[in-house]
């Protein structure tokens, strides 16, 4: 992982608010035996538990899949590198996305039958398959060394993007089927000075069916870019960063609930330490917040990962550095750019975090840091927030009338109703944690509600009913 340091720019310098910490809980130190340097967020799974990997550590010191319970019960799944040469892959520092039948997939840089990293499925139960090796192709047309967390689309193909190699040396853009069938999309640095981009960090499907992303270096001004591409490969250049608005984007983006695009980036802005933006469909960027905006950096600095939307409409992320102790924060900031730290960490509940967060159903914040902690291999902590409370997902967030759905939520048991945008479904408590369903005849797209005897749970984002 590359990791810059940047001059203090003069320009925009936003409002930050600094209140008292929230109920922080470290859930779980890793010693390097159960896994060590997690770089990747973390996803919850069918059955309630939150999953994610670790760069180092595990049994052979090559990282490891593991699953954790809200109350830090740790499983290691997988230690990688248990094939020989690594076939299997080795240090992964992507997270994993969910598939609806509970199978998670994943990436590593690293290991593969050429070296050069893998796609891979794993069952919640730690049963590991390589779907695929880069470098396959000859001379690396395929590119290699996948660091980003892939994408489910709604066609049912997974998305990703590698940092190097491909026909120009920039990276690439591809999809792949969940049997292994492996396609090229895009090859960075296919214009001249690599103005389309190059080392792209991972994707995110918009409504609209594009998917949209960033890169770290290239563009106009060679700090990066974001970018739109179409499911036939088509790639339009909706930002570069110049510096001033923003350098070298080390996370993906998300699509908030307003149609609009936010990300962060690692560098650059008005102190030079990084920022939080936001950009239409179209390519209308506005910087938020430009960290390290006292002596110190009390807010955070050099924001290495991407954001998340919590139900309370809020944006929520972390930093790698800066804070009240120089070991970096987890802040929130909201729609209109006022930033409020929320904890900064002290090393022994962990430090320099390189990864987002994620809002469980129980409505808690989690995340990993990638030191710090009692044997300095990082931590998994969770983070209450006032303004969070329980909610429902699904599992797709689309589909037709009579697509099977799966709802994910706590305290299931017992729920008397299960409504989309009104429209009540038939539905099956499975767990406690999961109810499975279909979409009803004349849904339309909106919200899916669930009654529980503790009250009714809210999906996080509409569920949009496709013709």
């Amino acid at each position: 992982m590359k990791l810059r340091v940047a001059g203090v720019i003069v320009g925009f310098l936003a409002l930050a608010v600094s209140l008292p910490a929230q109920t922080f809980t470290t859930l779980q130190s890793f010693d390097s035996t159960n896994g060590g340097s997690p770089e990747a967020g973390l996803v919850e799974g069918l059955n309630g538990s939150l999953y994610g990997t670790t760069q180092q550590g595990g049994v052979n010191s090559a990282g490891t899949v593991f699953a954790i319970t809200p109350a830090g019960a740790l499983t290691t799944l997988y230690n990688f590198c248990s094939i020989g040469v690594c076939a299997d892959g080795d240090d992964p520092v992507a997270g994993l996305a969910l598939a609806a039948n509970g199978d998670l997939y994943g990436t590593t840089p690293g290991g593969g039958t050429k070296g050069d990293g893998t796609v891979f499925k794993i069952t919640a139960s730690g049963t590991l398959t390589t779907l695929y090796s880069f470098c396959s192709a000859t001379a690396c047309t395929d590119g290699s060394h996948p660091i980003a967390r892939l994408v489910l689309a709604t066609n049912g193909y997974l998305y990703g993007t590698t940092e190097v190699e491909g026909a120009k040396g920039g990276g690439t853009v591809f999809k792949i089927t969940p049997s292994g069938t492996y396609t090229t999309l895009y090859t960075f640095c296919s214009l001249a000075n690599c103005a389309d981009g190059e080392e792209a960090w991972g994707l995110v499907q918009g409504t609209n069916g594009n998917f949209y992303g960033t890169t770290e270096g290239g563009g106009a001004n060679n700090v990066g870019t974001v970018f739109e591409l179409t499911a036939a490969g088509v790639l339009t250049t909706l930002h570069s960063f110049d510096t001033t608005d923003g350098a070298n984007p080390f996370a993906g983006l998300i699509q908030a609930a307003n149609g609009d695009f936010y990300g962060t980036t690692y560098i650059g802005g008005a102190n030079g330490e990084g920022t939080a933006f936001k950009i239409t469909p179209t390519g209308t960027l506005t910087t938020l917040y430009s960290f390290c905006s006292g002596s110190g950096c009390p807010d955070g600095a050099n924001p290495y990962d991407g954001l998340v939307q919590g139900t309370d409409g809020n944006f929520y992320g972390t930093t790698y550095a800066g804070g009240a102790n120089f070991y970096g924060t987890v802040f929130e900031i909201t729609p209109a750019g006022t930033l409020t730290t929320l904890h900064s960490f002290d090393s022994a509940d962990g430090e320099e975090t390189r990864a987002g967060l994620v809002q469980g159903t129980n409505g808690l914040l989690y995340g990993t840091t990638y030191a710090g902690g009692e044997d300095f291999s990082g931590t998994v902590f969770s983070l209450s927030v006032s303004s969070l409370g329980p909610f429902a997902e699904t599992l797709p967030t689309s589909g037709k009338v009579g697509a099977a759905v799966k709802i994910l939520g706590n305290d299931l048991t017992g729920a008397t109703s299960v409504t989309f945008n009104g429209k009540t479904a038939a539905f099956r408590v499975t767990s406690s944690s999961l109810i499975t369903t279909n979409v009803p005849t004349g849904a339309t797209t909106g919200f899916v509600k669930v009654t529980t005897p503790s009250g009714t749970l809210t999906s996080n984002t509409k569920f949009r009913v496709s013709p």
